[in-house]
């Protein structure tokens, strides 16, 4: 359904995967944090989406990730539908957008098309990697299915007719009746743009500020009661404000690099006590202005 690593019985088990935070074109944080961590060379490398735009060099930031191959393990984030947006003439470039590079590449299509065929959810031994956040009325089989159901509409030949549907705020509650483009639309704003939400599941897009900035009678996503991803661990990035959060079962990792901040990587074990971290600060890749949203 969404992608997931296979090994044969006779194969050694790859190494604990190591997940890292919002890239958002900072390259060389990125090649210091991956030096940094030092993981063995079969290890698969994770990757909470947002891997280009507001940082300095996000076609090589592009290009080191897909040269990873198959241990790069990317979902996408609302800034890499953005540049799929802009390269389709959905949406306009944004102040502080650094997609253009990548646009004018000679090889602009085939970058293009990598990130196209991207998942918007991983899940892969109990741990489930998506961009932003679930919403609480999402199991984890449920959360599969919706992804599975928008990446291959993005997919699709009539992509771009799909992708200029997903923008807006609204539907903002699931409810299992929904159809067509208001599913997948809900479901592209719960995987790629959700922070906050009312108890009963309804998301507020109004603050992207830090715990201190939810809106009235909101909370994050996450601290929803009865939340149906409590059992496995959930990992994503996208919410700098909120910075590097980790519990037992939930691995935030947008620790605001391309603010000047850090950039963060965990290994993720089975066990939450053997899970490590590993940061670099980025104070080289601070945006000058706009939004790291």
């Amino acid at each position: 359904m969404t992608s997931a690593a296979t090994t044969s019985p006779l194969s050694p088990p790859l190494p604990a995967p190591l997940a890292f935070g919002d890239l958002q074109g900072c390259r060389k944080p990125f090649q210091q944090l991956l030096a940094k961590a030092a993981p063995p060379a079969d290890t698969p490398l994770w990757f909470a989406g947002d891997l280009i735009n507001r940082g300095s060099e996000s076609l090589a930031t592009l290009r080191d990730v897909i040269a990873l191959g198959e241990r790069a393990v990317p979902v996408l984030g609302n800034h890499d539908l953005h540049l799929l947006s802009v390269s389709a003439g959905i949406r306009k470039s944004k102040k502080g957008d650094t997609i253009e590079e990548i646009l004018a590449a000679p090889d602009a299509a085939d970058l293009l098309e990598w990130v196209r065929h991207r998942p918007l959810a991983h899940f892969e031994n109990g741990m489930l990697m998506v961009h932003a956040g679930v919403l609480p009325q999402w199991d984890v089989n449920l959360t599969l299915e919706l992804a599975d159901e928008l990446q291959r509409a993005l997919r699709a030949p009539n992509w771009k007719e799909t992708l200029a549907g997903l923008y807006g705020n609204e539907p903002n509650r699931w409810t299992p009746k929904l159809k067509g483009i208001d599913r997948l639309r809900i479901t592209c704003s719960a995987l790629t743009r959700i922070r906050f939400c009312h108890a009963d599941g309804t998301m507020d897009f109004s603050s992207s500020g830090g715990l201190n900035a939810a809106p009235a009678g909101c909370m994050p996503w996450f601290d929803v009661p009865s939340r149906k991803t409590a059992d496995v661990t959930v990992i994503f990035g996208h919410w700098a404000a909120l910075g590097l959060t980790v519990r037992d079962n939930l691995i935030g990792l947008d620790s605001g690099c391309v603010w000047g901040e850090k950039l963060s990587a965990i290994r993720l074990t089975q066990d939450p006590a053997a899970r490590t971290l590993t940061q670099v600060n980025c104070e080289s890749c601070r945006e000058p202005g706009g939004s790291g949203n």
